[in-house]
C-alpha cells in the first residue's frame, strides 16, 4: 500500500501529540505522576483509535 511510506510520519505525529498533552498536564499540575499521567494518554488514545476504527467499519459506502 502506498500508505505505508508515511507510517514514520504517522508514528512521529503520534509521539508529538502524546508529547503535547503530557506537557500540558505538567503545566497544569507540576507534581503530577508522570507514569499515570502517561498511562492515561495513551489509554484515551488507545479509546480514539478504536472508536474510529469502528465508525470506518459501520460507515456505509457512497
Amino acid at each position: 500500500m502506498e500508505i505505508e511510506r508515511y507510517r514514520g510520519e504517522m508514528v512521529e505525529n503520534i509521539r508529538e501529540l502524546v508529547d503535547k498533552y503530557l506537557s500540558i498536564s505538567n503545566w497544569d499540575i507540576p507534581e503530577i505522576d508522570e507514569q499515570k499521567t502517561m498511562a492515561y494518554i495513551l489509554q484515551v488514545f488507545r479509546e480514539a483509535l478504536d472508536d474510529l476504527e469502528e465508525e470506518w467499519k459501520t460507515k456505509k459506502a457512497p
